[in-house]
């Protein structure tokens, strides 16, 4: 099986520098490695080409967002050959071998279309950010197994779940081909959710792979968990992806957990310093509604009063 990775970066500063060094610790050529690169001006490009020369390298023009950046990646590597694609974020480690295994099971296991490792904090690696996902329909559609949980043998076990992240997945050729990619008008989050639960509409199984692991510094490119421009992206994408894949009972479930509780969310978040960040989720949900997108223009700054 011949695989691909596609890295997508936007400012990612020198964190794609030990990514890309893992990624080829993997036995992948520097050419199998697909580096998107969504016209970066913190010189994070220029890095990466003065280290690794060889790689396969696409500059956009704009900032295309995380789905559109993957799909040019994907697009290259299915053109080249590719039997399987592991997209990878900027910010992940993958250890040797790592991703030798992930092949292994899907040559092993043909009904699987996706699989992805359990992935670990980097800087606090006995924690586990997530073991895949489940759709909840509750606050922010989803909940990530084993999230900032100790790492241990429940996390470690192989999981069939709804999704697994972005961040780290390996899908097989016969996904990306039938499903046409990954949704790109999503620009970042739920992109990969959606994918995952795609693939599963269309008989594909998705497994987490919990005796491997990855390490992820979660979050770096839009700045941390309750960061303003998280928020308002995850919030403006909850209604999109509603609409494609949800019920009156998934809605019911919106309204209650994610709009009116919101309230709530903001009391709480005056006392931890982070009221931005849920006043954002507010607008992003008002914006989703209203069938706004995210925008590369919203997130630079001056896009919105919050940043």
């Amino acid at each position: 099986m011949r695989i691909f990775a596609v890295v997508v970066n936007w400012n990612g500063g020198a964190a794609n520098l030990p990514c890309i060094a893992s990624l080829l610790d993997q036995e992948l050529e520097p050419e199998e490695i697909v580096f998107i690169d969504n016209a970066s001006v913190d010189g994070s490009l220029e890095r990466v080409l003065e280290r690794y020369p060889a790689l396969t390298v696409v500059r956009n023009d704009t900032n295309e967002g995380y789905g559109h950046g993957c799909n040019r990646g994907v697009a290259i590597a299915l053109d080249r050959g590719a039997d399987a694609v592991f997209l990878v974020n900027n910010d992940v480690q993958v250890p040797r071998g790592a991703l030798r295994r992930l092949e292994q099971y899907l040559v092993e296991h043909e009904d699987v279309g996706i699989v992805g490792p359990r992935v670990l904090y980097e800087k606090e690696p006995d924690l586990v950010w997530a073991a895949g996902g489940m759709l909840t329909f509750r606050e922010n559609l989803s909940t990530l197994r084993g999230h900032r949980q100790p790492d241990g043998e429940p996390w470690q076990a192989t999981t069939a779940v709804d999704y697994v992240a972005g961040c780290a997945l390996l899908a097989r050729r016969s996904v990306y081909e039938q499903l046409e990619g990954l949704d790109g008008d999503l620009f970042a989050y739920h992109e990969d959710v959606d994918f995952c639960v795609r693939a599963v509409e269309q008989g594909f199984g998705v497994v987490c792979l919990g005796p491997v692991h990855v390490f992820h510094d979660a979050h770096t490119s839009t700045g941390g968990g309750y960061n303003p421009r998280r928020k308002y992206m995850m919030a403006v994408n909850t209604p999109w992806f509603l609409r494609r894949h949800g019920t009156p009972v998934r809605w019911l479930r919106f309204l209650v957990y994610d709009v009116l509780t919101w309230p709530l969310v903001l009391l709480r978040s005056l006392f931890r310093g982070e009221a931005r960040g849920a006043i954002a989720k507010a607008l992003g949900t008002w914006h989703g509604l209203r069938g706004r997108r995210v925008t590369a223009e919203v997130l630079e700054p001056g896009g919105t009063f919050l940043w």
